[in-house]
């Protein structure tokens, strides 16, 4: 599912990007880019988040697992940004441009990692008795089973496909470039914390016992797109002229 999150994004974007001025290679090309700062960041905090509970005296190696899971999404939105970064850098590419041409993709790929989650059994809610409540099967792990659990995979999900379609909306009519990013940043960080509140997987809660860890991170990303939306329309940006690297076909 991650594979997939990846393959629809890329191909999105690639096709968004051609309104921009951008070639499809040069977004397809970033994907690798992507992929690798995505993995690392996304395991690097999983690993600093839940060091006590699964890593500590176990062989290192079992950091290196990711097939096992243990994924955290906010270190490969990190990971995959400073990867963009570098990469702009490198091609000698506008960044905020690229970044809005990315950023509906993003909330599209989710949709498919959460899908994912669902399957493998993390990321699972609070016990519930709603009607639409799931109960994961004997033997399942980490999820408990036989439990009655709010579907907080499927909220993820559901709330990213129209996410998608609202950035989609707003990229045809941003007025500045980095708009769709920023409000890329503002609106996930917002959705992400509503659903927080259902999920029961985490150990450990913060701020007297409410606020899960990627609740503590969303308020920083909720505080950096708002920096970012007031920021970016007064910065001057010199004429680009014709090094968007636009092939013929997609002029």
């Amino acid at each position: 599912m991650v594979a997939t999150a990846f393959l629809v994004g890329l191909w999105t974007a690639s096709r968004r990007g051609l309104r921009e001025g951008f070639a499809g290679e040069k977004i397809l090309d970033l994907g690798p880019w992507l992929i690798v700062g995505t993995i690392v960041g996304a395991r690097t905090l999983y690993v600093i988040s839940y060091w006590n509970e699964q890593f500590a005296g176990e062989p290192i190696s079992e950091i290196f697992k990711v097939w096992r899971g243990g994924l955290v999404y906010y270190g490969g939105l990190i990971g995959a940004s400073l990867a963009g970064v570098l990469y702009a850098r490198v091609k000698n590419l506008p960044l905020w441009k690229l970044a809005d041409v990315i950023a509906p993709s993003i909330a599209l790929g989710y949709v498919f990692g959460r899908i994912g989650c669902l399957m493998n059994g993390c990321c699972y809610g609070r016990e519930c008795h709603l009607p639409w409540a799931i109960t994961f099967p004997p033997g399942s792990r980490p999820a408990p089973s036989g439990v009655p659990l709010h579907p907080t995979q499927i909220y993820d999900s559901l709330l990213n496909l129209g996410f998608y379609a609202v950035l989609v909306w707003r990229f045809r009519r941003k007025k500045f470039d980095g708009e769709v990013f920023a409000a890329y940043l503002i609106g996930y960080a917002i959705l992400r914390s509503v659903v927080e509140f259902f999920r029961g997987d985490y150990p450990v809660h913060y701020l007297g016992g409410w606020a899960t860890p990627a609740q503590l991170l969303s308020i920083g990303i909720l505080v950096i797109g708002l920096a970012l939306l007031a920021m970016l329309p007064r910065v001057k940006r010199p004429y680009p002229g014709p090094a968007h690297n636009v092939s013929p076909q997609s002029r």
